[in-house]
């Protein structure tokens, strides 16, 4: 059961709110299989998949630095986040209008415009992603923040199992391409739902620094990160663990070179990474108050860098390689929870944006990746390629143990 906010907590309810429903949308625009499946029926190949991951992952990180710029000299955000979230929500039902009507369109036009809503969908949440965690920074503080995650990881992840179910019917009832038209629209639509939990948040004006241009907030970074340790070891983590998330794209495009990719098998990849994913949560949230956001990257450090692996080693046989989408739900769980709170306890109130900002500028290696993967998977093949990316990952030890976690600059 989930445990009860302080009173004076007004946020706690409307931030869960929108967990509840972006996690009933998730799975109809989910990055790690169902996008990537879509351009794969859609004609891409492994290097308009490699650019795909980078704008998704990389790409909209990168510009969290520029819109931090923009933003973090505001006292409120909330409006930026409202903008972010319905640019999001237009470039979804744009993406379920392109769909309906993708058999009038050659086939490099229709990538093309997936590109272009692809790249706004993911460039506008980094817009709103850099209020998201200012707002939720002030409102949600001390011991209450590990159950907050923990509740929202649990609540997400129940809304995900159900729409995982749906989206898998959606994917094998409907033909190419009304089915991707279909879970685009119900996407759009929730995400609109999840979007009113925004407008019903109390945010308090904070004190924040002056504007800066992006030329001083560029200059800044340097010495921030060397003002701060646990800063520097946060952007080498996120670099290196951080590279988990790029390669379940490439997996799912080695089980089409291995298996062939029927709509079937991307369901009971969506479901089994759905079913990771909560059991995992319910765990966090049992332990909210005691686990340490240590042992979750070392959970997280050693399911990331066993995947490629088993991804090569279960390619002949297609049950054992659904398995791996049971451990990548487990992986995200654990990373994303860990992540998303140690970036809160290294940073203020007062520099909260602009270290998020830092954080998607930071995060080089995963823009990076999956472009260079894309063609050395083409001329190399999978292997190296693979085994390269889990040394990578395996690299993530040394920050693990040097990050202090425990550090309250919140009180």
């Amino acid at each position: 059961m989930i445990s009860s906010p302080p009173p004076r907590n007004s946020n706690f309810a409307p931030l869960l709110w929108h967990a509840a429903f972006l996690a009933l949308a998730s799975n109809f625009m989910d990055v790690d299989t169902i996008i990537p499946s879509m351009l794969i029926k859609a004609g891409g190949n492994e290097i308009h998949l490699g650019f795909m991951t980078a704008i998704m992952l990389g790409g909209s990180s990168l510009f969290q630095l520029f819109f931090a710029g923009l933003i973090s000299h505001k006292p409120r955000k909330k409006n930026f986040l409202l903008w972010g979230i319905n640019l999001r929500i237009i470039a979804l039902f744009a993406l379920a209008i392109l769909f309906f009507y993708s058999d009038s369109l050659a086939q490099g036009l229709l990538i093309l415009f997936i590109f272009v809503f692809i790249s706004q969908f993911s460039f506008s949440g980094a817009f709103a992603n850099i209020s998201y965690v200012d707002i939720v920074g002030k409102s949600i503080k001390g011991p209450a923040r590990k159950t907050f995650f923990s509740a929202k990881q649990v609540v997400f992840s129940a809304g995900v199992f159900v729409s995982a179910l749906v989206a898998r019917e959606l994917l094998v009832m409907l033909d190419f391409p009304n089915n991707y038209a279909f879970l685009f629209a119900l996407a759009a639509a929730l995400l609109f739902v999840a979007s009113l939990g925004f407008w019903r948040l109390k945010e308090e004006p904070t004190q924040t620094a002056e504007k800066k241009t992006l030329l001083k907030f560029l200059t800044m970074i340097p010495a921030e990160v060397k003002n701060n340790k646990n800063l520097k070891y946060y952007l080498l983590l996120i670099n290196s663990l951080g590279l988990g998330l790029s390669t379940l794209p490439f997996i799912i495009y080695l089980a089409k070179e291995s298996f062939g990719l029927s709509y079937s098998l991307i369901g009971n990849f969506l479901l089994l990474k759905t079913l990771g994913m909560l059991g995992a949560s319910l765990l966090l949230l049992k332990f909210a108050r005691r686990f340490k956001y240590k042992y979750l990257l070392m959970i997280s450090l050693i399911l990331a860098a066993s995947m490629p692996i088993a991804s090569l080693l279960f390619r002949d046989s297609t049950l054992a390689y659904q398995s791996i989408f049971v451990f990548a739900g487990i992986f995200m769980a654990t990373y994303k929870t860990a992540i998303e709170g140690i970036l809160l306890e290294i940073s203020t109130d007062e520099n909260r944006a602009i270290y998020t900002g830092i954080s998607g500028a930071g995060n080089i290696l995963t823009t990076i990746f999956p472009l260079v993967a894309g063609v050395l998977i083409l001329i190399l093949g999978y292997t190296p390629v693979f085994i390269a990316v889990s040394l990578l990952i395996l690299s993530s030890f040394y920050f693990v143990l040097r990050i202090d976690c425990s550090t309250k600059l919140q009180k």
